[in-house]
């Protein structure tokens, strides 16, 4: 029974140790692209265009944030994704936990079918000439609102929130109502509190969603500057990329010090800078957001 003991200790010492080898690569292999940009982005420009950056930038500079930083197009449309994002997400998590907690009660005679009805709009939809010309006749087209109304309802949200609320016991609503509460009532102070989780959870994926959209901004908001987002600015600066300097030619770059560029950018670390600039948010919000997100799927979006 020792050796035997013995012998399971150490597989199992080996099992843990290529365990937390195989984590440590995955962990790296995830982190590598976005510290090797932020690299990128904290070095010299005209240093970073000969390569060989890795982790670690080897000429340090902030020229490249205060050179985008200065643009006021990025100041206006970090403004417009931030209350796009914000906006967006508030809206679109409390309708779906209107509907989730509609769709969830035994009592609603067409819950079914409406349940139904937004599982058929996950595989089927008007397409983008139908839809286009749709938000044209409701006069969305070069609006602020085409970002909030069009994503106020999304059945895969819903699908998990009512599947959380299915989850409460039925003695809590019931007690509500007996005490005088009504549906409303209810929702606002029962069930939403105790929704906590995968309110989170889906505000988690709202937001991103919000933050990182640019394919609509192009669609229907393109001609109006006012109303660009950072990432479709991100976007356009990709695009316009073609290994050219944004500033000036190559040959007013050098200066006369020993052929050393000073305070120059090149797409390059424009893009690089952009990417991190656009990623922080999201990146800040995340950890505070993880437990919730964790527990939120595990009993929201698994139990059934």
């Amino acid at each position: 029974m020792k050796a035997l003991a013995r012998r399971r200790s150490v597989s199992d010492r080996i099992f843990d140790f290529c365990n937390i080898v195989f984590m440590l690569f995955l962990a790296a292999v995830t982190l590598y692209p976005f510290l090797n940009m932020l690299a990128v982005s904290l070095n010299d420009a005209m240093d970073a265009s000969k390569g060989g950056i890795f982790l670690m930038p080897r000429i340090f500079t902030w020229y490249n944030y205060e050179y985008t930083l200065r643009e006021a197009a990025i100041f206006h449309s970090m403004l417009i994704s931030f209350l796009r994002t914000t906006l967006g997400t508030l809206v679109a998590v409390f309708c779906s936990a209107m509907v989730a907690y509609t769709v969830s009660r035994q009592e609603y005679v067409l819950r079914k079918w409406v349940a139904l009805a937004f599982i058929l709009t996950m595989y089927f939809n008007g397409g983008l000439i139908p839809t286009y010309l749709l938000y044209k006749e409701l006069h969305l087209l070069n609006s602020f609102w085409v970002y909030i109304i069009p994503g106020i309802i999304s059945a895969f949200n819903v699908i998990i929130i009512r599947s959380f609320i299915e989850g409460i016991p039925e003695g809590i609503i019931e007690s509500a109502k007996i005490d005088g509460a009504g549906d409303f009532t209810t929702f606002m102070r029962i069930v939403l509190p105790l929704c906590t989780p995968v309110l989170a959870t889906v505000s988690l994926f709202v937001a991103v969603w919000q933050w990182n959209s640019w394919f609509d901004v192009f669609l229907y908001n393109s001609s109006n500057i006012n109303l660009s987002t950072l990432q479709y600015e991100l976007m356009k600066i990709l695009q316009s990329s073609s290994g050219s300097m944004t500033q000036k030619t190559v040959g007013d770059v050098f200066s006369n010090t020993g052929g050393q560029a000073l305070n120059q950018v090149t797409p390059t670390s424009i893009r690089a800078t952009m990417t991190i600039i656009a990623s922080l948010p999201i990146i800040m919000v995340y950890p505070f957001l993880q437990k919730y997100f964790v527990k939120g799927m595990t009993l929201g979006g698994v139990k059934e």
